[in-house]
């Protein structure tokens, strides 16, 4: 017998590192399971996935397709054409690649992927992170074999026979042993002996976390704490001249960090949104924090899971409307008060599923020797009708 050629996989999602970095987590859990599998990304041209995936080491190709705004805009005339223009890039892609398994974790670049997939008869597996799902992953739900969810109850909007409770999926390098903890501070110029205090807004930024730090630059840069500060690209260059014009040497402004698992590992308390991936990475790294939950999310899910760590001690909650007045003051209360931050990061710890990337990557290969078990008793069938065939027809011959 042959060997079997290297399984190829096709992962689709992005738009933010909520969906782009549970892919490229996947990706690799995958590819520890089964080495020599291929992958490839596709994302939407101009978003943050088209630097994001190649700086993880994983090939990627962009379509031109954008989002469908709720609000009337122009942009939303030219949303047929583009939609149309990457269904038709997605065949091409899918056409040449051949995948055994496509994969999307959310976003509107993977909706032509698995649209296309589907009616080819490619198996298709969709990861959810949040309690309220995406539009994608909720109008490809019906045709896909597998949706991996973080949530309980998810079966109010998928197909109950599909859905698997896994976890979210998080990247293996973001745990770093306590042990090289100087070593993390240090790659932030800070002093591992002191408080040290990450706030970051996701991928793109947050608007609030940057007006509420911004406008305490000043009682910050003469508070005995260190302060990681990521702005996004669009606030980092205000962000900077305020720190410079302060004359803080304990804050560091970063419009993005790629060496996340240090950043992780310096911080005492995270300061940031409450995404479905953002909560699980804090369970993992076992990270105390105060949330400020994003107000325009779909079904406000964003408070609902800051909520569920909330009401278990493991993070406070401190509403959108509120920060600029009173998160500096209450990070810096809980900044001074370690005994209180260790009750937080032991809580937290309860949330953590270590094991849900590896759960998904096995169901994920699942898949692939399950459709290719499929074809082959299919094609044993074939194979023994058209024995049974010839030999009717050799009957008749002789007769």
């Amino acid at each position: 017998m042959k060997p079997r050629k290297p399984y190829r996989i096709l992962l689709s999602g992005g738009g933010t590192g909520g969906h782009i970095f549970p892919a490229i987590a996947i990706a690799r859990e995958i590819g520890n399971i089964q080495p020599g599998t291929e992958f490839l990304f596709v994302g939407a041209l101009g978003k943050m996935e088209m630097e994001q995936v190649p700086r993880a080491g994983f090939r990627i190709v962009g379509l031109p397709v954008s989002a469908f705004h709720r609000r009337l805009t122009f942009k939303n005339l030219l949303f047929p054409f583009r939609l149309a223009a990457s269904l038709l890039k997605a065949s091409g892609i899918i056409r040449r690649f051949g995948p055994d398994l496509v994969i999307g974790t959310g976003g509107f670049a993977s909706g032509p992927v698995l649209r296309v997939a589907t009616r080819k008869g490619i198996p298709c597996l969709i990861q959810e992170q949040n309690s309220f799902p995406g539009v994608t992953n909720r109008l490809v739900s019906a045709r896909v074999e597998k949706i991996c969810v973080a949530y309980p109850g998810m079966e109010a909007f998928f197909p109950a026979g599909k859905v698997v409770l896994t976890g979210n999926p998080v990247r293996t390098d973001l745990v770093i042993p306590e042990s090289r903890r100087s070593q993390a501070a240090a790659a932030f110029g800070f002093d591992p002996g002191k408080a040290t205090i990450l706030v970051f807004g996701g991928s793109l930024g947050s608007r609030t976390l940057n007006k509420a730090i911004h406008a305490q630059v000043q009682r910050l840069a003469a508070e005995p704490v260190q302060i990681i500060w990521q702005t996004g690209a669009s606030f980092a260059d205000e962000a900077r001249k305020a720190v410079s014009d302060s004359g803080a040497h304990n804050m560091t402004v970063l419009d993005f960090i790629n060496n996340m698992n240090e950043a992780y590992a310096a911080a005492d308390l995270v300061v940031c949104r409450s995404g479905a991936i953002t909560l699980s990475e804090l369970a993992i790294v076992k990270k105390p924090s105060i949330l400020v939950p994003l107000p325009s999310a779909a079904a406000d899910h964003q408070t609902k899971n800051a909520r569920v760590y909330a009401d278990a001690g493991a993070a406070i909650l401190v509403p959108d409307h509120e920060a600029e007045k009173s998160l500096v003051a209450t990070l810096l209360q809980l900044a001074a008060n370690p005994a209180e931050l260790n009750l937080m990061a032991e809580k937290v710890s309860a949330f953590a599923k270590p094991d849900a990337t590896h759960t998904i990557a096995e169901l994920a290969l699942s898949l692939i020797t399950s459709h290719e078990s499929r074809i082959t008793n299919h094609e044993s069938r074939v194979t023994s009708h058209e024995s049974r065939v010839t030999n009717h027809e050799l009957r008749i011959t002789n007769h």
